[in-house]
C-alpha cells in the first residue's frame, strides 16, 4: 500500500466492518467522518488509562514475516491488549475500551491489515474491551507494523477508596502470583524449540511454550481488589526484580524478599538454564504483585479462586532493598535490560 491515510474503501472493509464487541459503556464509537468516541456518563469511580505499544508479528509467510521472527521485540496483537488489560486490571480497574494506532510499512497489502484487524477485534473481545477508534496509516519509514493501543477503564469508588489506603506500603506483605519468567520462557521456549528438544522431552518443551495461556491477570486483581486495601504491580519488562524495585521507588520505601520463595515453575528454570539468562530477570507477563498488611487473607482469598500466589517479603520503612537467599544477604540492583534479549 502506499504512504498516507489508509484508502477509505480499505478503512472500511478490512478496518472497520472487523470491530464487533460494543459495550454499553460506550455511547459512540469513532469511524469514517467522526475522529471522536464518546462515553456514557457514569455517576460513581473514575476512569483510568493507559498505553502500550509493540512492534506486530504479521500472520503471513512472507520475506519479512520470517526475518522478523527471530526478533523478540516482535510480539502478537493479542499480547499488545492483554498487556495493555494488565495494566489497567493491576490499577483496580475495569478495562473497558481502547484507541489503536497502526502504522504499516508499505509492503503490506490489504489482506495482511485484515487479519492484524481481525487478531485485534478477537482479542479485544476475549477480554471484553471495545475498540473505540485510532488510526491506520502507511509509511515508508516503518519496515514491521507497529501498534500502539490506549485502553480505559473504570475504576470502581469502592476501588479509588481501598487504592488510596493502600499507598502506604511499609509493613505490608509481598504477595506474587502464579510464576514469575511465564511470558519469557513461553517466547524462549517458542524461539529455540529445535534446539530445546535436542536436550529435554517434548512434553516439557511444549508446555513451556504453552505458557502464554497464563497471561492474564485479571482474575487475581479482582480478586485483590475485592480482599481490600491492595496495591497492585503487574510483572513485565525486567522481570519481578524491576517490578519490586519501581514499586519501592515509587513509593520511597525498601522491601525484604526471600528468593527461596520467589515461585518458579520447574520448565522456566530449564529453559533459562538452557538460554543462559536470569529467571528473576526475564519477562513475566501473567504474574501480578499484590502488596497487603493482611497477606495470609489475600493468598487465602486467591487461593479459593483456584489462583497460586505465595507472601515472598515484606516492604519496610527504610531505604534499604534487601534480598535473602539462605544465610546470603544482598542488596537489590537497580533494574537491569530484559534477559530476554540475552537468549540464545
Amino acid at each position: 500500500m502506499n504512504s498516507g491515510k489508509v484508502p477509505v474503501n480499505v478503512l472500511k472493509r478490512s478496518v472497520l466492518r472487523q470491530l464487533k464487541n460494543k459495550r454499553t459503556e460506550i455511547a459512540d464509537s469513532a469511524g469514517l467522518g467522526a475522529d471522536c468516541a464518546v462515553f456514557a456518563p457514569f455517576s460513581k469511580g473514575q476512569m483510568v488509562t493507559c498505553v502500550q505499544e509493540g512492534v506486530v508479528e504479521l500472520q503471513c509467510e512472507n520475506d519479512l514475516a520470517e526475518a522478523e521472527r527471530e526478533d523478540l521485540s516482535v510480539m502478537p496483537m493479542r499480547r499488545i491488549f492483554q498487556k495493555c488489560a494488565n495494566n489497567l486490571a493491576a490499577a483496580g480497574a475495569e478495562p473497558v475500551a481502547a484507541e489503536l494506532v497502526i502504522f504499516l510499512p508499505e509492503t503490506v497489502e490489504e489482506p495482511e491489515l485484515k487479519a492484524l484487524m481481525e487478531e485485534a477485534e478477537k482479542a479485544a473481545t476475549d477480554l471484553n474491551i471495545q475498540i473505540i477508534g485510532g488510526q491506520t496509516r502507511v509509511s515508508s519509514a516503518v519496515r514491521q507494523p507497529i501498534a500502539t493501543a490506549t485502553g480505559y477503564g473504570i475504576l470502581s469508588e469502592a476501588a479509588v477508596t481501598q487504592a488510596s489506603a493502600g499507598k502506604k506500603l511499609a509493613g505490608q506483605d509481598i504477595i506474587i502470583t502464579k510464576w514469575i519468567g511465564l511470558e519469557g520462557t513461553a517466547d524462549l521456549a517458542t524461539r529455540n524449540r529445535e534446539k530445546l528438544l535436542e536436550r529435554y522431552p517434548a512434553y516439557l518443551v511444549e508446555e513451556a511454550a504453552a505458557f502464554d495461556r497464563y497471561y492474564s491477570i485479571l482474575p487475581e486483581a479482582a480478586t485483590a481488589v475485592k480482599s481490600g486495601g491492595c496495591t497492585m504491580h503487574d510483572v513485565s519488562e525486567g522481570g519481578v526484580f524491576a517490578a519490586l524495585w519501581e514499586m519501592a521507588e515509587g513509593a520511597g520505601v525498601g522491601l525484604t524478599i526471600d528468593m527461596k520463595k520467589l515461585p518458579l515453575r520447574q520448565e522456566t528454570v530449564e529453559v533459562c538454564e538452557f538460554c543462559n539468562v536470569n529467571p528473576y530477570e526475564l519477562r513475566s507477563g501473567g504474574s501480578l504483585i499484590i502488596a497487603n498488611p493482611e497477606g495470609t487473607a489475600v493468598v487465602e482469598a486467591l487461593a479459593a479462586e483456584g489462583i497460586p500466589a505465595v507472601i515472598v517479603g515484606r516492604f519496610t520503612d527504610s531505604n534499604e532493598r534487601l534480598i535473602l537467599n539462605e544465610d546470603e544477604v544482598r542488596y537489590m540492583d537497580r533494574p537491569q535490560r530484559d534477559e530476554i534479549y540475552k537468549g540464545v
